[in-house]
Formats: C-alpha cells, structure tokens, sequence
C-alpha cells in the first residue's frame, strides 16, 4: 500500500468512514478466536489442576457447542433485522425494555471483568519479562490496547488479523517444542480428581472463553456486505478456539504436571521449556489478551452507544468519551490493587453470562423469527432449533450457574 493512501485509510478510519467497517471473512474469523483467546487459554489450565485435564477437556466440547449453538441463534437473528442493533438493541427490539438493561448488566459484567483479568495478567507478565512494576506494566498495555480500540472496527478487525497470524505460529512453534522435551510425561493427563468443587468451577471459566456471543452483532455489522459468511465465519472460529484451548493446557501439562502450572499459564510453561522458549511463550500471552481485550471491548464500546442512542462510528468526540468509561475503571482497579486475583476477576462475569445465555439467545431467535424486519439470508438448522437443543442449552448453563454459586457461597456440600 502507497503512503499516501496508506494515509487516507488512516484519516477515513478515524472519521468513521462506512467503506473501512467492511470484514473479510479471515478478519472476522481472527476477531473471534481473538476475542476467545485472551485471558482463558492462560488461565484455564490452573483452574483445572484441582481437578485435571479430562474434565477440562469435557468442559471444553460441552461449552464449545452450547456456545456455537448460541451465537448461531443471535446470526439468525441479527440477519432478520434491518438496523444494526447490538446484543442490547436486539434484546429490547425482541425481548422487552426491561431485557436490554438485562443484557447491558451481563454485557458490562462481563467486559469489566475480563478487562480488569487482562491488565492484571500483562502486568504480570511484563514484570516477569523485564523486571517493571506490576502497574507499570499493566498501563504499558492499556497505551496500544485503548488506542487500537479507539479506531474502530475495522482497525480491530485487521489487528486481530495479523496478531492472531502471529500467535498461531509462536503457538506452534511452543506446542512442537514441548513434545520434542525428555521429560515430558503423557500419564499426567490421565490424573483426575472427581471433586465437584474442583471441577465445577471450569465450566464457568470455559463458559467466559467462549463469550463471543457478545460480538457476534458487531461481526454481522462488518459482514453486512456478504452476511452468509456470519455463521461460517462462527463455525470456524469456534473450532479453530477449541483447538487452542485444547493443545496449550495439553502441552503445559504434560510436561510440567498438574500442580505446577502458574496462573498466566506461559509462564511456568514457557519456562519449562527453556530460556528462549519464556519470552516467546509471554509475547504469546500479552498477544492473546490484546487481541481478546479489542475484541470485548470493542464490543462494550458498541453495546454503550446502543444504550445511550449515540454514533460511536462517527462522531469521534462520543467515542472517545466512552471509551474512557470502558477503558479508565478497569486499568484503576488493576493499578489500585483492588482485585486480589485473575481467577476472582473471571468468576462473576462466568456466572452471569451463564444465566443470561441459557435464556437470551433461544428468546432472540424465537421473537425474531416472528418479528424479524426482513427474511434472513441464512437459518439455523432445525437440528439446533429444535426443543432437545433449547432445553439442554438452558438446563447445562442453569445448573452450572446454580452449582457455582452454591459453591462459593459454601452450600455445595449440603445440595450434593
């Protein structure tokens, strides 16, 4: 690309102008594995070392197709509805008012969470890297992740683009180095505690790695253009998700054991490995929670415009303002040190995604059916519409929901 137009992209981009919102299919497939594979892939392994790898990776099938099944039903529906509505628009245009401060609670739950669980993650990792201060580096990541966030879709888009492109290859590259090491011991995965209390609890971190339900509106936007790449674009990306989450816990386990895997995964992994491998292994970790911070937080960004009826797109002076809302709170409760933990930053927004995803997207669906402004251009399958499907997404994140406040609150024991 020329400067000069390389220069004009970059002035349309920051004017919101409509002919940069466009995706390419690669781009919103690398939006949503990029949004998925943020905080969760580093975390989710030492939330199951209580429990071990096999529930985990049952975790993961269950949540990878309730999740899949999910964000299908709200493509169906964004593709029957003219505007370009948010999860919040959608919920108030085929719920009811009171469902869209529903939503935009689980929405900001969910965001605050997350980005609060990435800043705190990245500080770590820089301090382990360079030696800085926690905080110091927990706003040295804030500077290029606000800033990407701040120029829109289509600058998200692209950044996942060619960050995900790079992941993938260090990904690989660390994954074929773990098998080529000695000691590295495949019984491990076999080791599994049946205690509810370990292996209830990874459901709700699987269930907030698969939350791309939340962006799947924001991707229809972008593939408004050619809206039946959505649901291929979901498919893939979700499998390409499940394959990651699988292959990083797998590798960190087999060759350091279950009771040896630190919080940010990379760092006890990458270290396992060797020396050259720890530096590789963290640009793969701060990679990961950039990427998944543009993708929710750029959802958040959308999501508040909707609530409040404003143009985020193009007027720059509304953008900004929100984005210091979505951006600013997090980043203080990281530096302030008021969040003792990745793990307590992730256990609310599991929790209510869980409860709002069992009903939301199945009433979406069924009241844009009905409702809906226009035919889509593409429909579930009636495998995944039918009443078998609906009830068994409702029953697995309701009980999952139940079971994870019953243990926090310490009554597991009494139900079961």
């Amino acid at each position: 690309m020329k400067l000069q137009d390389a220069k004009q992209e970059f002035i349309a981009e920051l004017k919101g102008h409509p002919k940069t919102k466009k995706l390419t299919f690669f781009e919103g497939v690398a939006m949503l594995v990029g949004t998925n594979i943020g905080i969760g892939i580093l975390s989710i392994a030492h939330t199951a070392r209580e429990a071990g790898f096999l529930p985990l990776f049952f975790w993961l099938i269950i949540g990878g197709i309730l999740s899949t099944i999910t964000m299908l039903y709200i493509a169906e529906a964004t593709l029957r509805t003219k505007s370009h509505l948010q999860m919040t628009g959608l919920s108030v245009k085929y719920i009811g008012p009171i469902a869209k401060y529903i939503m935009f609670i689980s929405i900001a739950v969910t965001a605050i969470g997350a980005l609060v669980s990435y800043e705190k993650a990245a500080g770590d990792i820089l301090n382990r890297i360079f030696g800085i201060p926690h905080a110091w580096g927990s706003i040295l990541f804030f500077i290029p992740a606000a800033g990407v966030l701040w120029l829109g879709l289509k600058a998200i888009g692209r950044g996942e683009k060619q960050v995900v492109g790079i992941m993938f290859l260090i990904l690989c590259v660390l994954i074929v180095s773990t098998f080529f090491k000695a000691k590295i011991n495949f019984s491990y995965l076999a080791e599994t505690y049946w205690d509810w209390s370990a292996i209830i609890p990874i459901f709700n971190t699987v269930v907030f790695v698969y939350s791309s339900q939340y962006i799947v509106p924001e991707m229809a936007r972008g593939f408004a253009h050619k809206p039946q790449m959505l649901p291929k674009a979901i498919v893939l990306g979700t499998f390409i998700t499940f394959c990651m989450l699988t292959l990083v816990p797998l590798s960190a386990i087999i060759l350091e054991g279950l009771q040896n895997i630190s919080e940010v995964v990379t760092l006890s992994w990458g270290k396992a490995i060797g020396e050259w491998a720890f530096i590789i292994a963290n640009l793969f970790g701060l990679f990961a929670i950039l990427t998944s911070y543009w993708g929710l937080g750029g959802m958040f960004v959308t999501n508040i415009a909707d609530q409040i009826n404003k143009d985020c797109d193009n007027d720059l002076k509304i953008r900004f303002i929100i984005i210091l809302f979505v951006a600013i709170p997090p980043l203080l409760l990281v530096v302030l040190n008021l969040v003792a933990s990745i793990q307590d930053a992730l256990y609310w927004p599991g929790v209510v995604g869980a409860l709002i995803l069992s009903f939301f997207p199945i009433l979406i669906l069924q009241n844009a059916r009905k409702y809906g402004d226009q035919p889509a251009t593409w429909e579930c399958p009636k495998i995944l519409t039918n009443w078998g499907a609906k009830i068994t997404v409702i029953v697995v994140y309701l009980l999952a929901t139940f079971f994870s406040i019953a243990l926090k609150y310490n009554f597991l024991n009494t139900i079961l």
